[in-house]
Parts: C-alpha cells; sequence; structure tokens
C-alpha cells in the first residue's frame, strides 16, 4: 500500500553555494548529506489531509465533516497565490526535529515572510469557516498541523547534525537560490465540485 502523502506549501530549492563543491562541504558537519533537488522550504506543513480533516471534525465535535473539512481545505490549497523565485543566504547550520535534523538557517527577503504570514492567516480564516472555534489554540495543538512553536524560522533540513551540540554552527556564508511556491504532493489531492 502507498504511503498517504503529506500536503506542504513550499518552495524547491534550485542550487546551493556557487557549485556543487560548495553545498558538499556541509559532508564535513552533517551526517547523510541530502542530495539539492529534493531540498525545499517548507512555508506551511498541513499533513495529511484525512488526519487534517479529521482534527477538525473532532474539535468541532461533528458540526464540520471531515468530508467537508477536505472539500474546503483543497478549493483553499489550489486558490493559493503562487510565491515568485528569490533567493536568501546561509551562514549557520542549526538542529531541529529535537536534534534529529541539521538545517540551514536562511535569511530570506521580507516578501517570502510576508508571504508565509499570509498562508497562516488565510489557514485561520478557512479554519474560521469550517467553525473551527479558538483558532489559535487549534493551529497550535492539531497533530495533522504539526506547529510546535508560533515563530517561523526560514531553514532547509540538509542531513542529521555530526555532534549534539544544540546551539548554531557557523559555516562559510552560501547563497540559496529557490523557485516559485508549490503544494507538495497537489496532484494527489481529491478531486472538488
Amino acid at each position: 500500500m502507498q504511503p498517504i502523502p503529506r500536503i506542504t506549501v513550499e518552495v524547491p530549492v534550485l542550487g546551493v553555494g556557487s557549485g556543487p563543491a560548495d553545498y558538499e562541504g556541509l559532508a564535513q558537519r552533517v551526517d547523510s548529506l541530502r542530495r539539492v533537488g529534493g531540498l525545499h522550504m517548507t512555508l506551511l506543513h498541513i499533513g495529511i489531509l484525512e488526519d487534517f480533516s479529521r482534527d477538525v471534525t473532532e474539535w468541532t465535535k461533528g458540526i464540520t465533516s471531515a468530508d467537508a473539512a477536505a472539500r474546503e481545505t483543497v478549493r483553499w490549497l489550489r486558490s493559493l497565490p503562487v510565491l515568485g523565485a528569490f533567493s536568501g543566504t546561509s551562514d549557520r547550520l542549526i538542529v531541529l526535529g529535537g536534534g534529529r535534523i541539521a538545517g540551514l538557517e536562511v535569511d530570506v527577503p521580507q516578501q517570502v515572510h510576508d508571504f508565509q504570514v499570509s498562508l497562516v492567516e488565510g489557514l485561520r480564516v478557512l479554519l474560521d469557516g469550517l467553525l473551527v472555534d479558538n483558532v489559535d489554540d487549534f493551529i497550535l495543538s492539531s497533530p495533522a498541523l504539526g506547529f510546535r512553536y508560533p515563530h517561523w524560522v526560514p531553514h532547509v533540513a540538509v542531513g542529521r547534525p555530526k555532534s549534539r551540540s544544540r546551539g548554531p554552527v557557523g559555516i562559510p556564508p552560501m547563497t540559496v537560490a529557490f523557485g516559485e511556491s508549490r503544494v507538495r504532493n497537489g496532484r494527489f489531492l481529491p478531486a472538488v465540485d
């Protein structure tokens, strides 16, 4: 059975540094360095659509059905604007995911922060329309959404940290180029009327 894909709004990484050697040099500080072709920055995590819809139904005590939640969420995702390609810079590695993930912390242009804020605001409007009360509490407690921290730190997960140090590690500055935003696994979203 094929695993159910997670839905995120993200921007793909098109390149890191001035060439492959810049990125491959991170292997000195990161285990299991990921391929550049699969790197991305998540702007909003929705999770598995069925799980998200079930969370909404449970939170609303059945007032909003899982089918209605899924249908409206798909419509919302398909109507999202697209953030154009941009570049950022990184000069340090940070530890994420309880110490399991090493990521490039990326300094991004203000329009990227603004776009990410607009996604969260749009999510709030969606949830309000789905009759979710205490929307912010729902966002922080929904297992599907997976929000752990209310503050977004732009980053690209690149592998596993070599050391157990929790603090950031400085690296030579490098440019990170990103493509247009997209809904990851959007092709698996169900058709809606």
